[in-house]
This record gives C-alpha cells, structure tokens and sequence, in this order.
C-alpha cells in the first residue's frame, strides 16, 4: 500500500509537533513531577499516556468523529473531573508518603500503570486538544487522502515527536532529582506533590466553568 505523504510535509509536523509539545504546559509539569518524585520510569509512562491520549485525538480527526465528538461533550467533562481528581488524590498521597523518605522511586506506591493513566487521563480531559487537532493536522495533510499506512505513519510521528519531548523532560527532572538527597529530596518531592494537586484543581475548575484547561 502506497503512502500519500510527502517528505516534506511529514518533516514540518514532525517539527510542529514537538515545538508544540515543549511548550511549558500542564502536561509538563504531570511529566516532570512524575519523574522527580518516583523516577524516569514513571515520568516516561505519564508521557506515555499523553501521547497515547494524543493518538486517539488523531484518529478521530482522521476519521471525521467530529459528530461524535460533540455527542461525548458531557463525558468529556467528565472525564477532566476524574482526571483532576485524581491527578490532586495523587498529589495528596505523594505529600504523605515524602515524609517517610526522599520522594523517589516506588516511595508513593504509585503503580506505572497508575502513571500512564495520569497521562491519559490529563490530555484527554483537555477538550480543546480535539479542536487543535481538528484544525492542526489540515495544515499539513490532506486528510481525505491519507491511507491507513498513513494513520500509522502520523501516529508514529506523534510518538517520536511528542514523546520524544516529554521524555526529554522527564529524564532531565528525573537527574535533577537523582542529584539530591535527604531533605532537598524531600522538598523536591513536596514541590512535585503540589504540582499534581494544582493541576488537578485546574482541570476540575475549568471543567466547572466550561473552560477546557490547556494542556
């Protein structure tokens, strides 16, 4: 099966893309606070879970879903109240668990599937990540010609690209964190702890205004 892609044009998303994604953003701060507070490995599975979120946006660009879409408006909210919640029921029990050690690795029992959803969960409690999906992809491809070669070349250009980038945050927050210890351990667990449970309070704010957070 042929590809419709040109060089050129899987290049500028490649590059779109990850500009996009290292834009400081609620999903950085999911990623990195992760990665300081249990580990690269848990870091990297949020941003698995982000990118996972992000394919699926994709697909229902590709597809047409918009229809769709509008029909699942109120699960959407929905979900942007479970992911908050539980992105600040995380935040709270990495705050207790800092106090019986440094904040990193398993100290908050924190599983990687619970990670990944931490991930999943943010980006797709982010409503207007549809919208932006839905007017970015046209941009760049023909979406009424792409084959389903195509839909598999884009997603692995969303994985390198998006992923790429939240893995380069997490390992750097991952050895900024593995370079302290004891209290200042602690204090960056603390901080990673309060990240989540801001986050959480935004997307669950928002979602009460109807104002989709930005992630």
């Amino acid at each position: 099966m042929a590809t419709s892609l040109q060089p050129g044009n899987v290049a500028a998303l490649f590059a779109a893309m990850a500009v996009l994604a290292a834009v400081p953003s609620v999903s950085v701060l999911a990623v990195t606070a992760r990665a300081a507070s249990a580990g690269f490995v848990h870091g990297a599975a949020t941003a698995l879970g982000i990118v996972a979120a992000d394919i699926l946006f994709i697909l229902l660009a590709v597809f047409g879903l918009v229809l769709l879409v509008a029909a699942l408006g109120d699960a959407f909210v929905l979900v942007e109240y479970a992911a908050g919640g539980y992105l600040v029921w995380l935040g709270v029990r990495q705050w207790r668990a800092r106090s019986r050690g440094p904040g990193r690795g398993e100290s908050d029992g924190t599983s990687l599937a619970g990670s990944f959803l931490t991930g999943l969960l943010l980006t797709l409690g982010d409503q207007k990540a549809v919208l932006f999906y839905l007017g970015f992809l046209p941009a760049f491809l023909d979406l009424d010609a792409l084959t389903a070669l195509d839909v598999g070349a884009v997603a692995v250009i969303t994985l390198c690209a998006v992923g790429g980038v939240k893995l380069g945050y997490a390992y750097a927050a991952d050895r900024a964190g593995a370079r302290l210890g004891g209290e200042a351990g602690r204090a960056m667990a603390g901080l990673a702890a309060a990240v989540m449970v801001g986050a959480g309070c935004w997307l669950v704010i928002a979602a009460a205004i109807g104002d989709p957070a930005g992630g």
